[in-house]
């Protein structure tokens, strides 16, 4: 009876030293998992795709991810139904290509243009992207492409141009480089989105065209906003405005006599998981962005405004 009562308190012992030491444990993994800080990740879809309208965003999908985007502008609105405000106007510009991203935060790009057979090759880099937790406020995005004009030699051959070695500013002719078809485009972009609806983007950008006639610059200095207002899971509504500044110190021109005009551009995005299709309204007839910035000459204020859309999509590897 004694050896009976003595393995009891044994067993009730034992299980009374099993009981603490669980207790002992989870209050442990409980006071652990209390001092662990939750990551802080980036901010969900500040845009639905890297292209807004007219501008870049700071969004690059994940590795592996290739892209297919058509890029469409119709003729300016400026006769109305004569030509169906555009749509059936002899000035459209299509721009085709094709997007890569070879590693977190960094994308590869190649377009080809109608405008001047612009063969464009480019590379998107989002240095910094906005968290959720306000860690980093903003995303920082660099942009910048080299564009090759492909025309016709001949047009080279002829064209008229602007020398700045040219002390009286003489139209001379010059012997054709194969350099004088290159233009180049860098951008700095930085964005927030303001909850769930709101997003705003500003930037500023660098433009250079090795060849330009005499009422042009080589140089350009622009300015850039955009955003997106999101009002339904699918849709959205965008804005962009781009603004070439005339700065003296960097201009050949004695006068501002052909300096180009802003770009203002309204659109409505639909996109899904693979998809984006946006319809706007914009004055520049260019879709590469040098041209934008270096030889728009349609006035939005006045009937400059052309229809245009922007299709992207997605497969990944």
């Amino acid at each position: 009876m004694l050896t009976k009562l003595a393995d009891m308190k044994r067993i009730i012992s034992l299980i009374f030293l099993l009981v603490g030491f669980l207790t002992f444990a989870w209050a442990q993994e409980e006071t652990v998992e209390e001092t662990v800080v939750e990551k802080d990740k980036p901010v969900r879809s500040p845009f639905e795709s890297g292209y807004l309208i007219d501008q870049q965003t700071s969004v690059i999908k994940v590795p592996k991810t290739l892209e297919f985007v058509i890029q469409h502008k119709f003729g300016t609105v400026e006769n109305g139904r004569s030509d169906l405000w555009g749509i059936y106007a002899p000035g459209a510009n299509i721009r085709l290509g094709l997007n890569y991203v070879v590693a977190k935060n960094l994308q590869a790009g190649w377009g080809i243009t109608k405008k001047n057979m612009y063969n464009d090759f480019n590379l998107k880099w989002t240095l910094l992207e906005q968290t959720r937790q306000n860690t980093i406020p903003v995303s920082v995005t660099l942009y910048g492409n080299v564009a090759i004009d492909s025309r016709s030699k001949k047009i080279f051959e002829e064209q008229q141009y602007w020398h700045s070695s040219d002390p009286d500013g003489v139209h001379t002719l010059h012997e054709y480089r194969w350099s004088q078809r290159l233009s180049y485009f860098s951008q700095l972009i930085i964005g927030r989105k303001f909850g769930e609806k709101l997003s705003l983007q500003a930037g500023a950008s660098f433009s250079h065209y090795n060849l330009v006639d005499h009422t042009g610059d080589h140089d350009k200095i622009a300015a850039h906003l955009g955003g997106r207002f999101k009002f339904s899971p699918q849709s959205s509504l965008l804005f962009n405005f781009d603004l070439p500044l005339k700065i003296k110190n960097i201009s050949e021109q004695r006068e501002w006599t052909n300096h180009p005009k802003e770009n203002l551009a309204l659109g409505w995005e639909i996109s899904t998981s693979t998809h984006a299709f946006q319809i706007y309204i914009s004055a520049a007839d260019g879709i590469v962005p040098q041209d934008m910035v270096m030889f728009n000459q349609n006035d939005w204020k006045n009937k400059g405004l052309c229809m245009g859309f922007v299709i992207t999509r997605l497969w990944n590897f």
